[in-house]
């Protein structure tokens, strides 16, 4: 497989896939990074792709933990970090009976409506009449709605790299400021990679050339990480939710659209 560092075409897939990763993990929650594991599957296989990255994604955690140090919100994380490792457990022993696909639709689901109700409300694309009862709004406790969304970004973070989309469901409700709500993003999945890393060379996901191949692309993580850094300081709270809600959305839609290249 090593031979593959000779084509053009690995190239022109994983760079950018890397530095997008890296930006949106260094400025933006991460949302968009999921597409970077799809970007190197059209040039290598998919289990290949993940196991590349998460190496890399762990140097990127790295220096995002260092940038927003004791910025993050540790009540939160205290929620999310029990059920993320729940989730990661349940999903290295449902792996071999579950296909990354399916997993993709549901994640990209919940990314899509969750987005689509808060574009709904900013844009007010449907007007409440004024004489009309305000609808009555269930707010589940935190450490319910927490658990459930760290679970199941656990679950998908190890089935498919997909954990973005439901932590930041929870996480965007919390409507926080835009670097505590970023700082609690990176811890989070810093914890979630690293734990990752023990059942992934359980399973045999590494082995010397992608190890190689992962080492040979690691100066990209930093980069990356950087400029999204600096994006990150340069717009205001509510660009960055907007920026945030967006890529939630999108990359909703790329999930969606994973799908149906499989069953098509």
């Amino acid at each position: 497989m090593i031979e593959v560092l000779s084509n053009p075409y690995f190239y022109l897939a994983v760079i950018p896939a890397i530095l997008i990763a890296g930006i949106s993990k260094g400025g933006f929650a991460g949302g968009l990074g999921v597409i970077s594991v799809p970007m190197i599957a059209l040039v290598l296989p998919a289990d290949m792709a993940a196991a590349i990255m998460l190496p890399i994604l762990c140097l990127m955690d790295i220096f995002g933990v260092f940038a927003y140090r004791n910025q993050w919100n540790v009540d939160l994380l205290k929620i999310l970090i029990p059920a993320s490792f729940l989730g990661i457990i349940i999903g290295m022993l449902s792996f071999q009976h579950l296909h990354e696909a399916n997993i993709r639709l549901i994640t990209g689901l919940i990314a899509v409506i969750f987005s689509g109700i808060y574009f709904k409300n900013r844009f007010n694309l449907i007007k409440i009449s004024k004489t009309s009862k305000a609808p009555i709004m269930v707010k589940m406790p935190k450490y319910i709605s927490g658990g459930f969304w760290g679970g199941v970004a656990g679950f998908t973070s190890f089935i498919a790299h997909a954990g973005g989309p439901p932590v930041g469901v929870f996480l965007l409700q919390q409507k926080l400021d835009k670097t505590i709500f970023q700082a609690t993003t990176v811890f989070f999945f810093t914890f979630v990679n690293f734990v990752k890393l023990i059942p992934y060379s359980m399973m045999g996901q590494f082995n010397g050339d992608i190890l190689w191949i992962s080492l040979i692309l690691l100066p990209l993580a930093p980069i990356g990480i950087i400029i999204g850094i600096k994006l990150h300081h340069r717009v205001s709270p509510s660009l960055f939710y907007l920026i945030c809600y967006s890529l939630l959305f999108f990359t909703g839609i790329k999930l969606i659209f994973d799908w149906l290249q499989y069953i098509l």
